[in-house]
């Protein structure tokens, strides 16, 4: 199986879906074959293997859910973070010369624009990164002219650390959102405990004659929702998970009023 695909919203809930109710049916129909060749079978050594598995499958579940949500909290630091950069950096820039000055402004502004266009629209994602790279470059750029002319000053030293925050802050935001998953051995895992677990859990309905359709769709439906959230979070390209962006559209919308104010 390609994970690639496995992030489509539709086959994020069929899969495990699947993954559960197959293996139940095919546990119960086993069960009921088993039960009517031996009569007296009981199903108490079968529930301790369900225990057990289902146990381990709860833990591997919690342990990759916990990965997705710390990977999501640090997605939220670094947005604020940056948002505190690029403010902190666009105030730095009135220190400079013109025309360095409003070059940096401008850049700043359309840097802004791009963070919030990113999360409207996916289709346009790669242009969009490969041009907040180019305005990254060009602020550096400024940067080493500022050191030709005098690498002593303070106004030197604090437009690039300004600056050098926000490439950092740039690396760390792509490297978490796009690069950063779930390792598909791990998907793998979960699946393969899931259907082993399932797969007991019907042969013990069978041969108990406990189990029925409606209790196998609530138990699939379950493990689908809770997958679901978990492959959410770790693709917020997806869109189902999305940070809040109203710190990034207040701050663009500051950015704008002061950018007309100093061009008035």
């Amino acid at each position: 199986m390609n994970f690639k695909h496995f992030y489509d919203p539709v086959l994020m809930f069929l899969i495990p879906l699947m993954v559960v109710m197959v293996p139940i049916l095919i546990g119960q129909r086993y069960g009921i074959f088993h039960s009517k060749k031996f009569p007296g079978l009981k199903d108490a050594p079968i529930g301790t293997v369900v225990g057990a598995a289902f146990g381990l499958l709860a833990f591997m579940v919690a342990f990759v859910f916990q990965i997705s949500s710390n990977r999501y909290d640090t997605r939220k630091a670094l947005l604020l973070e940056e948002i505190t950069n690029i403010r902190t950096t666009y105030l730095r820039a009135e220190l400079l010369k013109e025309p360095l000055n409003s070059k940096t402004r401008n850049l700043l502004v359309e840097y802004v624009d791009i963070r919030a266009d990113i999360d409207k629209d996916n289709a346009k994602l790669n242009h969009l990164l490969t041009r907040s790279q180019q305005i990254l470059d060009t602020l550096w750029s400024y940067s080493v002219k500022l050191a030709d002319e005098d690498r002593s000053s303070e106004i030197y030293s604090l437009f690039t650390t300004s600056v050098n925050d926000l490439v950092d802050n740039f690396n760390q935001r792509v490297t978490m959102t796009f690069e950063y998953r779930i390792p598909s051995v791990v998907l793998w895992i979960i699946l393969i405990i899931a259907f082993c677990a399932m797969l007991a859990l019907g042969y013990q309905f069978g041969i108990s004659g406990r189990g029925n359709l409606g209790i196998n769709m609530l138990l699939a439906i379950m493990f689908s929702v809770v997958m679901f959230l978990i492959l959410s979070l770790d693709r917020p390209e997806t869109g189902l998970a999305r940070l809040n962006q109203k710190p990034l559209i207040t701050l663009q919308k500051q950015l704008h009023v002061m950018q007309s104010k100093g061009d008035n």
